[in-house]
C-alpha cells in the first residue's frame, strides 16, 4: 500500500505544524480547489447559454434549456460516486493522492469537452459523449471537496480551522470569478462567432490551469493527523462501512445542513442567468458581470464568517445563513424581476452573501462530524450525497416551476423557503462541534473548562 509522506507524522492539534507549512498546505488546497470549480462553473454558464442550442436542439427553448440543465444534473449524480470511492482511498491510501488524482481527471474531462464536435457534426454521439465527460466531471469534483479540506483543516490548530477551511472553500467563488470571467470575455465577441467557437476558449484553458494546479498540489505533504492513524495502525479496512456503522446521523444531518446552500447557490449563479436572458430578456453580459461582483464579495465574506465561526461556533453562524435566505427568497425574485441593473446586482449580491454565512463554517463543521479514519469518507459522503437533489436538481426544478406558473416566480420562492426549513431543521439537531478535538472520535476530546479559559 502506498505510504504517505512522512514529513509531519508527530504533529497534532496541540502540537500544530509551523505557520508557514499550513499556510502551504491552505494555499495548495485553495488553488487547486479553486481550478476544479472552475471547469465545474464553465459547463453550468454554458449549460445556461450555449448547450441547450448546440448540443440540445430539441425544437423549442423550454425542452431544450431542460436537456442542457439535465446534462448539468449528471455532474452531480456523479459525485457521490466520487465521494465513495475517493473517500474509500483517502482513508486508506491518504488524502494528498486523492487530490492528485482528482484535479487530473477534472482538467482532462473539461479540456475535452472544449474540443468536442457539436450535433450538427456528428449528431446523437455530441449530447452522449458531453454527457459523459459531465460526468467525469462530476465523479471527479466528488472526491476533491473533501480531501482539499481535510488537508487544510487537519494541518492546523483547532481555534483556526474554521478559517482554514474557509479558505478552501474560498475556491468555489474564485473558480465561480475566474469562469464567469473568461466567460463574460468571451461573451464580448459577435454572437455568430462566440456560438461558433468563441465558447471553447474557457474550456482549452482548463489545461494550463491544470498544470498550475498539478504542480502546487505536488509539493504538499499528506495530513499529519492521517499520517499517526497509518503509523498506528488504525487504517479502516471498509470506511463505508465504518461510516454507515457509527455516523449514519452525522451523514443524516450533513446532508440536511447542505440542501439550502446548494439549491440556492444554483439558483443564485446560474438559473439565474437563463431567467433573466430568456424571461426578463435582459442583457446576458450585464447578468454575468452581476454574478463576477457577487462571487467577488464571497471572496471577502466566506473567510470572515470562518473566522467567526472561531469565536462564536458553527451552528449560530449556518443557522444565520438559512433564516437570512429563507426570508430573501421572495425579495430575491421581486428585485430580479424591476430589471433594473443595480438592484439585479443587489439581489445576487444579496443571495450570496447568505450563502457565504452558511458555505464558511460548512468546511470545518463537516470534518468535526467524523474521526480520522474515517473523515474522508464521511465528509465526503455527507457532502455530496445531498448535491444531487439540492444543487444538481435546483435549476431543472425551477425551470420546471416557472414554466408550470406561466412564468411566474412565486413557487421558485417557495421551493427555496422549502429548502431552507430542511437545513434550519437539520443544524438545529446538530451538536456544536468547534470545541472538539480532531485527533479523537468527535466529542471525546471536547475542551475542558480550564482549557476554554487558556483559549479565551
Amino acid at each position: 500500500m502506498l505510504q504517505p509522506d512522512r514529513g509531519e507524522m508527530t504533529s497534532n492539534e496541540s502540537n500544530p505544524p509551523p505557520p508557514s507549512s499550513v499556510g502551504r498546505v491552505v494555499l495548495a488546497s485553495f488553488v487547486g480547489t479553486a481550478i476544479e470549480w472552475y471547469d465545474f462553473f464553465i459547463y453550468g454558464t454554458a449549460a445556461a447559454l450555449v448547450f441547450n442550442k448546440l448540443f440540445f436542439p430539441v425544437g423549442n427553448d423550454f425542452a431544450a434549456t431542460m436537456a442542457a440543465y439535465g446534462s448539468f444534473a449528471i455532474g452531480f449524480f456523479a459525485r457521490p460516486i466520487g465521494g465513495i470511492v475517493f473517500g474509500h482511498f483517502g482513508d486508506r491510501i491518504g488524502r494528498k493522492a486523492m487530490l492528485v488524482t482528482t484535479l487530473m481527471m477534472m482538467g482532462t474531462a473539461t479540456f475535452l469537452i472544449g474540443v468536442l464536435p457539436t450535433y450538427a457534426s456528428i449528431g446523437v454521439a455530441a449530447p452522449i459523449i458531453l454527457v459523459l465527460l459531465r460526468f467525469v466531471q462530476g465523479f471527479g469534483v466528488g472526491g476533491e471537496w473533501g480531501g482539499a479540506v481535510l488537508m487544510a483543516v487537519e494541518h492546523g490548530h483547532r481555534k483556526r480551522r474554521g478559517l482554514y477551511g474557509a479558505c478552501v472553500q474560498m475556491g468555489v467563488p474564485a473558480g465561480l470569478l475566474l469562469a464567469t470571467g473568461v466567460f463574460s470575455l468571451c461573451s464580448l465577441m459577435p454572437d455568430e462567432v462566440f456560438m461558433a467557437w468563441g465558447w471553447r476558449i474557457p474550456f482549452l484553458a482548463g489545461i494550463v490551469l491544470l498544470s498550475v494546479g498539478m504542480f502546487i498540489r505536488l509539493r504538499v505533504l499528506e495530513s499529519p493527523l492521517f499520517a499517526q492513524v497509518v503509523e498506528s495502525e488504525e487504517v479502516s479496512k471498509v470506511p463505508i462501512l465504518d461510516v454507515i456503522r457509527h455516523y449514519w446521523k452525522s451523514v443524516l444531518l450533513a446532508m440536511g445542513a447542505r440542501f439550502a446552500e446548494n439549491a440556492c447557490f444554483y439558483i443564485f449563479s446560474v438559473f439565474v442567468l437563463s431567467y433573466a436572458t430568456v424571461q426578463l430578456e435582459l442583457d446576458r453580459q450585464s447578468i454575468l458581470i452581476g454574478v463576477w461582483i457577487a462571487a467577488a464579495v464571497q471572496l471577502v465574506a466566506i473567510p470572515t464568517f470562518g473566522m467567526l465561526s472561531d469565536r462564536v461556533g458553527r451552528r449560530p453562524v449556518y443557522l444565520c445563513g438559512a433564516v437570512f435566505l429563507a426570508l430573501f427568497a421572495f425579495p430575491f425574485f421581486w428585485l430580479i424581476e424591476t430589471q433594473s441593473l443595480v438592484l439585479v446586482w443587489l439581489a445576487i449580491i444579496l443571495g450570496m452573501i447568505g450563502h457565504s454565512l452558511m458555505y464558511a463554517p460548512q468546511a470545518a463543521f463537516f470534518s468535526e462530524l467524523f474521526g480520522t479514519r474515517v473523515r474522508y469518507s464521511g465528509a465526503s459522503i455527507g457532502y455530496q450525497l445531498a448535491s444531487p437533489f439540492a444543487g444538481g436538481l435546483a435549476p431543472l426544478i425551477a425551470t420546471a416551476l416557472l414554466e408550470w406558473s406561466g412564468q411566474a416566480s412565486w413557487p421558485v420562492s417557495i421551493y427555496l423557503v422549502a429548502v431552507a426549513g430542511i437545513t434550519l431543521v437539520s443544524i438545529f439537531l446538530a451538536a456544536e462541534t468547534f470545541k472538539f478535538d480532531l485527533s479523537g472520535e468527535p466529542g471525546d476530546q471536547k475542551l475542558t473548562e480550564a482549557e476554554e479559559q487558556e483559549e479565551v
